[in-house]
C-alpha cells in the first residue's frame, strides 16, 4: 500500500469518527451522571439541522469560519433538546428509555418540518462552507509522518480527541468528575455529603446534549453537506455503542468511535483495498450496523455501567 493510500484511509476514517467521537462522549458525561441518553440520535438530528441552517444563512456574512461557528450552533441546539430529557427523566422521573426513545421520534420530524416551513422543501440545498481539509505548518513536512497525519486532514477530527483527553481528566482527575461520578453510583451517598445530585444530572445531560448537537453538526457539514430525514442515519446508535464498547471512559470512546469510523470508511472506501474490495457492496455497507449490534450484544451485557444509571432519584428516599 503507498502512503498516499494509507494517509487517505486514516483522513476519511478521522472524517467519520469525529462525529462519533463526540457523541459518545457526551453519551459518557451524561450516563456517568446516572442519566442514560439514548436519544443521542435525536440530539445529533438537531444539531446537523441547525448547524446547516446557520451554514445556509450566514455564510455570506461570515466566510470561511461559518462551519466552525455552526459547529457551535450546533452543539447550543442539542444543550436545548437535551433540556427536555433532564427535565422529563430528573423533575418528572420519566423513564429513561422511553424520554429518549421520544426524542429521537421527535427530533426528525421537527427538523423536517422546520426545513419545509423555511425553505417550502423536505430538504435543504447543499452548503457552501464545508470543514474542509487541514495541513498542519511545519508537522506536514515530517517525513512519512507528516502526509500520512498531518497533511490535508480533517481537523475537528484532532479538535474531537483532544476533547476526549480533556474529558478523561475532568471525570477522573477534578472535583466536578468525581461528584458527578458518585451521583452515578450512588445518588443518596452523595447527597448525605452535601451534593446537588439533581444540579449534577443535569451538567451531565446538559453537556452531552453540547457534545451530541456538536457531533450532528459536524456530520451534517463535512459528510452530508446538507440536511434531510435521512442525514444522520443511525450515527447516534453507532455512538452509543461506542460508549459502551470504550466503557463509559472517554478515551475507551475515543477509541471505539475511531474504530467505527474506520468500519464506516471501508464500507465505502473498501473497493480501493485489496482482498476487501472482492465483498460484494452490499455486505461492505451493512457492516458498520451489523458491527454496532454485534458489540451491544457481546458487550451490553459484560460492560458495567454506573451502578445507578438509569434510576430516578428521589431527595426524601
Amino acid at each position: 500500500m503507498s502512503i498516499d493510500l494509507i494517509a487517505s484511509i486514516l483522513t476519511q476514517t478521522l472524517i467519520y469518527s469525529a462525529p462519533l467521537i463526540l457523541t459518545a462522549l457526551g453519551g459518557v458525561f451524561s450516563e456517568r451522571s446516572g442519566i442514560v441518553n439514548v436519544g443521542l440520535e435525536g440530539i445529533m438530528v438537531m444539531g446537523a439541522f441547525t448547524s446547516i441552517v446557520f451554514n445556509l444563512e450566514m455564510y455570506d456574512q461570515l466566510g470561511a469560519i461559518t462551519p466552525w461557528l455552526g459547529i457551535l450552533v450546533g452543539g447550543l441546539a442539542g444543550v436545548a433538546f437535551a433540556l427536555l430529557h433532564a427535565v422529563a427523566t430528573i423533575n418528572f422521573r420519566a423513564d429513561h428509555i422511553i424520554s429518549g426513545t421520544v426524542m429521537n421520534l421527535m427530533a426528525p420530524a421537527l427538523a423536517v418540518f422546520l426545513v419545509k416551513a423555511i425553505y417550502g422543501k423536505g430538504q435543504t440545498d447543499n452548503i457552501n462552507g464545508t470543514l474542509g481539509y487541514f495541513s498542519f505548518p511545519v508537522l506536514k513536512d515530517i517525513p512519512v509522518i507528516g502526509p500520512i497525519f498531518f497533511k490535508d486532514t480533517f481537523l475537528p477530527a484532532y479538535v474531537a480527541i483532544l476533547i476526549a483527553v480533556l474529558a478523561w481528566f475532568i471525570i477522573f482527575k477534578t472535583k466536578f468528575g468525581l461528584r458527578l461520578r458518585s451521583v452515578g453510583e450512588h445518588p443518596q451517598a452523595a447527597d448525605t455529603l452535601g451534593i446537588n445530585v439533581y444540579l449534577m444530572r443535569y451538567s451531565g445531560v446538559l453537556i452531552s446534549g453540547f457534545l451530541g448537537g456538536m457531533g450532528g453538526a459536524v456530520f451534517a457539514q463535512s459528510i452530508s453537506g446538507r440536511f434531510a430525514i435521512t442525514t444522520i442515519a443511525g450515527q447516534g446508535f453507532i455512538s452509543m455503542a461506542a460508549m459502551i464498547f470504550g466503557k463509559w471512559n472517554p478515551l475507551g470512546a475515543m477509541g471505539a468511535a475511531l474504530f467505527f469510523g474506520f468500519a464506516q470508511n471501508i464500507s465505502i472506501a473498501g473497493s480501493k483495498l485489496p482482498i476487501i474490495s472482492s465483498i460484494p457492496d452490499v455486505y461492505l455497507q451493512s457492516a458498520p450496523y451489523v458491527l454496532t449490534i454485534l458489540v451491544l450484544v457481546i458487550f451490553l451485557g459484560k460492560a458495567s455501567g454506573p451502578k445507578a444509571n438509569g434510576t430516578n432519584y428521589i431527595k426524601s428516599k
